[in-house]
């Protein structure tokens, strides 16, 4: 991690950084409105990529720091490009947190031209990433997903890792620990809060299991709309018969052959249901669930994937994404979710 430059001297240098790349419209300059965009307030500003990183974050510093994230809930990480005024805030926070694993892969790009030069926090450090079609035959291994790091090159592997709980718990950590070299930040204050999460986090992943556990491992079969819920499917021993968009990027497209062979896996299969992601247009899911006479899963019913979703939707927080997409799954296999244990409710 980078110590940070006095705040006076990175502002300075921000200013005519983020000034030349408006004049020369090397960035896309792509408006959208995020939640926490710093007002100036004293304290530690932290910037936060993704939802979930950024939801992880302000779980973590509760009033101890101001969060800005730049994606918007219900916003993709593939394809995104930062504002201007997005640049700038990079520019002045004191700690950057991404998701890493290769997911922003505009991020080396945002951090030189704001000149961002706070501290890093990669929330992926340590785990280890799976390639597509990689599957894990025991949750109570996933240790072994966590070590090893400096071997692994992420930008080859699927980074959709806070899809598992536990690995969720791990991302958690490692913000945690990154936030602890931000100057000014009331570390205790965080490591209360981190443990308060903890908690959360090992009772939902509980949770899961044990609902999950209700159904047979031959019959807990899973359609969806892009490849993101490997390390979700493998914790819970779920098998996947494929995707929409056979692809960890959500901007790909599936072509005809592919959509045939979906169809005709669902049918070989006996999958009862196509989901569809709130980020995602559900078209082509629709498209194929009615080719394939099942259930399509879609609007208010669509799985939270590469994004949380709007305040006051079931996917606002990443507990609430979880739970959604877990009592959702189990009703397409005819089974109504336990009631949530007491640390998960309200």
């Amino acid at each position: 991690m980078n110590a940070p430059a006095a705040p006076s001297a990175r502002r300075a240098r921000t200013v005519l950084t983020v000034a030349a790349v408006l004049a020369t419209g090397t960035l896309g300059l792509a408006s959208c409105a995020t939640p926490g965009t710093g007002d100036g307030a004293d304290g530690p500003t932290v910037v936060a990529t993704t939802t979930q990183v950024g939801d992880f974050t302000r779980e973590l510093v509760g009033d101890a720091a101001e969060v800005t994230q730049l994606l918007a809930a219900g916003q993709s990480a593939h394809g995104f490009d930062p504002s201007a005024a997005q640049l700038l805030d990079l520019a002045a926070a004191d700690a950057l947190v991404i998701n890493g694993a290769g997911l922003e892969s505009w991020l080396d790009d945002a951090v030189s031209a704001s000149g961002f030069d706070g501290v890093l926090i990669d929330a992926s450090t340590g785990i280890e990433l799976y390639g597509t079609g990689d599957h894990d035959d025991d949750h109570a291994d996933e240790a072994d997903h966590v070590d090893e790091a400096d071997e692994h090159d992420h930008a080859d592997g699927n980074p959709h890792i806070w899809t598992d709980p536990e690995l969720a718990a791990h991302m958690v950590e490692n913000i945690a620990e990154g936030l602890a070299a931000v100057p000014g930040l009331d570390t205790d204050a965080v490591d209360a809060n981190e443990a308060a999460y903890l908690e959360q986090l090992e009772a939902l992943d509980a949770w899961i299991e044990e609902n999950v556990a209700q159904v047979p491992a031959e019959e807990r079969l899973l359609v969806t709309n892009h490849d993101a819920f490997t390390y979700f499917l493998d914790a819970y021993d779920i098998t996947f018969v494929g995707s929409v968009i056979p692809s960890f990027d959500d901007n790909a497209e599936p072509s005809a052959a592919e959509i045939d062979q979906l169809i005709a896996d669902i049918r070989a299969t006996g999958v009862e249901a196509v989901f569809s992601e709130a980020s995602i247009s559900p078209k082509t899911a629709e498209t194929i669930a009615r080719e394939a006479d099942v259930a399509v899963y879609s609007g208010e019913d669509a799985l939270y994937a590469d994004a949380l979703g709007v305040p006051g939707s079931d996917g606002e927080t990443y507990l609430g994404s979880q739970i959604h997409n877990v009592r959702l799954v189990l009703e397409s296999w005819g089974v109504e979710a336990s009631p949530l244990p007491a640390v998960l409710q309200g």
